[in-house]
């Protein structure tokens, strides 16, 4: 549609990562592999502590939380990029590239935000243990993920709103392989100066309010943990944290050196593969980082397992059989 001098962009094409055939395949595949994987650990992971009793406690209702971000984030961009490799025209509609980045906001913003109230969490569980039951109730837990959300929505919208409040007629090529902030804004005609502004103000406020947040608890962690005198205790009560202290160092480290510049400093190619790890790689191994490494998880899943073994449900040819059976 014309308008003046310029043709109004009704659609983008996501230019993807090659026009190599062969490495289209391959990174389909691999694409596709990250995703399933994605899929069974983060939603595995939901189910576990839903019908798991003992895992009915804040800390795996947050990872829980996590797991369902980690899940919706990948599915908002991992389907757009593997049309990006078997699609001819790549085309993804204006109204579906600002839903995608509307839903991204949100899963992105959320993660930092719930990161945040799970380093709270291990907060109060070491230095007020006692307090522990009574400060993070059910009730002040569902608040804590619903205010997560609301701040994440509320993020989102400003940004979505001014970002698409620009106007594209230079050309509708989305260098990458989903619609991200930094390759739409060189899109734009107008002048971006004070989108790019509100952009990096609210990356900037995000991720400083949150490690501030994430910090405080941390240090206050580390006073309580060096005044206990066993090593043991001390072990244990770090163990706790370790998972934790990985995932916030992996997604505020990739996430802080993509979005904490200005737009004139993006380099796309360097930008894709960092998109890469924190898009896919992250939401894949965040499950193995939270259980791996934690015994409650892995007990959880013994005893589910083994549930399932004994069910009735299971024919008995698909069992071993048992000592008495065999002699």
């Amino acid at each position: 549609m014309a308008d003046g001098n310029h043709t109004v962009v009704t659609e983008f094409i996501l230019l993807g990562f090659t026009d190599n055939l062969k490495l289209q395949v391959l990174l389909f595949m691999i694409f596709l592999l990250i995703y399933l994987l994605t899929l069974v650990g983060n939603l595995g992971m939901i189910v576990l502590i839903q019908i798991d009793f003992k895992l009915h406690t804040p800390m795996y209702f947050f990872i829980s939380s996590l797991s369902f971000l980690d899940v919706s984030y990948s599915t908002i961009i991992i389907p757009s990029t593997l049309m990006t490799f078997v699609a001819e025209t790549k085309v993804i509609s204006y109204s579906a590239c600002t839903a995608q980045l509307f839903l991204f906001c949100i899963a992105v913003t959320g993660e930092c935000y719930l990161l945040a109230v799970m380093a709270y969490d291990r907060f109060i569980a070491i230095c007020n243990p006692l307090l522990y039951p009574v400060i993070m109730s059910k009730r002040f837990c569902v608040l804590l993920v619903c205010g997560s959300y609301f701040m994440s929505c509320m993020n989102a919208t400003i940004q979505t709103l001014f970002i698409f409040h620009l106007s594209f007629c230079n050309s509708n090529i989305i260098n990458h392989f989903f619609c991200d902030v930094p390759p739409i804004l060189k899109l734009s005609c107008s002048d971006t100066y004070i989108t790019d502004t509100v952009h990096f103000t609210c990356a900037t406020v995000l991720v400083i309010s949150t490690m501030v947040l994430i910090l405080i608890s941390y240090i206050c962690i580390g006073v309580t943990i060096h005044k206990i005198k066993s090593a043991k205790g001390r072990r244990k009560a770090f163990s706790t944290c370790a998972s934790h202290l990985t995932a916030v160092t992996m997604f505020y480290g990739t996430g802080s050196f993509m979005y904490l510049r200005p737009s004139s400093k993006y380099s796309v190619e360097h930008d894709k593969i960092i998109s890469v790890f924190y898009t896919l790689a992250i939401p894949m191994l965040n499950p193995m980082i939270y259980s791996l490494r934690n015994k409650e998880v892995k007990e959880a899943l013994r005893r589910t397992v083994a549930k399932l073994y004994y069910s009735p449900c299971v024919p008995q040819m698909f069992r071993s059989p048992s000592r008495t059976e065999r002699t």
